[in-house]
């Protein structure tokens, strides 16, 4: 007998997870949030994804020497060029090891060169306004405004954009993301590591940096600061690199992924993953040790599409994860793995919730043995449509 998963007993655990006001509650935004923005024809998406914002920077760049001679290197080494997060790895690979000479014939000022002017060039791209149109980062912000809760939400995202920030200012909702100032915000490690921060401001942790974060040099010293994201007097900090930068322990990568890791392992944690593919090792890694140690927390993954696509699994590295590790769940559009246990979506005919009802989709389960029925909650969109419908609904 093929296992189910009955979706309005699911949905409602989710209702009843949110609801919580004195339990911790995050979200983790990854690269598909923002193709959930609507916009108008021929001039979606607002921020394209990761192929396509390697498309641009190919485009923009195919007439520097430099950059082809990065790729035709990347190349050689097995790397992905269709990746602007592998370039970038790469390139600063060879960053860190060019000091005082040259690697695969590029100096150490062509590599640093690169790098500051990829980066420009990502931000320009994706230094973006939200529509004024109500957005799915707009309900987001909403739901997070709609409780005064005892525990504050916390938002950790990989994007670089500042998509959640013009979210937040919009709705007047405090937030704190590691900087303090007024001048040159620099980065406040105590106030992170030992939680000063006040307790009614939500929390947005930006793990791969932002194109409104700038490095100094100070004397001997690194310095991280937030800037304007158009600035020119230093090169943007996005890295999608994982590399261990000296000083590491005070950089906002490491200080950030420890801070996602201790979200996890606070009591009864609930972490919503969306846009999230589970393509980064790293990553992976800290969410499912902080999932081994502490068996009350929970992760919930939303991926957005079927569980297969064109026949082979659509998100392996997920489903490997959930099939051994009991919280953390997958759900996807047509199946889930919920406990370590997959199973299509089956729901009986029934009258009890009809809000719930109004986020299942009914299919022909003839055509989609034993499944009937599906739980869009991948797209971004869908599931922050659900978050505002369950404002100021009571704990079931």
């Amino acid at each position: 007998m093929n296992t189910t998963h009955d979706p309005i007993r699911h949905i409602k655990y989710l209702r009843q997870s949110l609801s919580q006001d004195n339990e911790a509650i995050g979200f983790f935004l990854s690269a598909g949030c923002p193709l959930s923005v609507e916009m108008p024809e021929g001039e979606w998406p607002l921020i394209p994804d990761v192929a396509n914002l390697t498309k641009y920077i190919h485009l923009e760049l195919i007439d520097d020497q430099n950059y082809s001679k990065l790729i035709i290197e990347l190349e050689k080494s097995g790397k992905n060029k269709d990746n602007i997060e592998d370039i970038l790895s790469f390139l600063r690979g060879l960053v860190s090891v060019s000091k005082g000479g040259e690697v695969r014939g590029l100096r150490e000022e062509d590599l640093d060169g690169l790098e500051k002017l990829i980066c420009e060039k990502i931000a320009l791209k994706i230094n973006v306004d939200l529509p004024i149109a109500e957005t799915p980062y707009h309900k987001l912000a909403k739901w997070i405004r709609s409780i005064d809760r005892k525990v504050a939400v916390e938002i950790f995202t990989t994007n670089y954009d500042l998509l959640m920030e013009q979210s937040l200012e919009e709705m007047e909702i405090p937030y704190f993301d590691g900087f303090v100032g007024a001048n040159k915000p620099f980065f406040d490690l105590r106030a992170l590591e030992d939680d000063l921060i006040p307790k009614h401001w939500s929390r947005l942790w930006k793990i791969h940096g932002s194109i409104n974060w700038c490095q100094k040099i100070i004397g001997s010293q690194k310095r991280v600061y937030r800037t304007h994201p158009n600035t020119k007097e230093s090169s943007h900090l996005i890295y999608p690199s994982h590399l261990k930068y000296e000083e590491s322990r005070k950089m906002p990568y490491l200080a950030l992924l420890d801070q996602l890791n201790r979200f996890i392992r606070k009591k009864s944690s609930f972490l919503v993953l969306s846009g999230y593919s589970f393509n980064d090792g790293h990553l992976n890694d800290v969410i499912v040790s902080a999932l081994k140690s502490n068996p009350t927390a929970m992760v919930l993954g939303l991926m957005y599409g079927d569980f297969n696509h064109q026949g082979e699994e659509k998100y392996p590295e997920a489903y490997r994860l959930a099939k051994n590790q009991h919280n953390l769940n997958i759900w996807t559009n047509d199946a889930a793995i919920i406990g370590t246990n997959y199973g299509e979506w089956f729901y009986h005919e029934s009258d009890d919730d009809k809000e719930i009802l109004t986020f299942i989709k009914k299919v022909n389960s003839e055509n989609h043995n034993p499944c009937n029925s599906n739980v869009n909650f991948g797209d971004f969109k869908n599931f922050t449509t659900f978050l505002q419908r369950i404002i100021g609904s009571t704990k079931d």
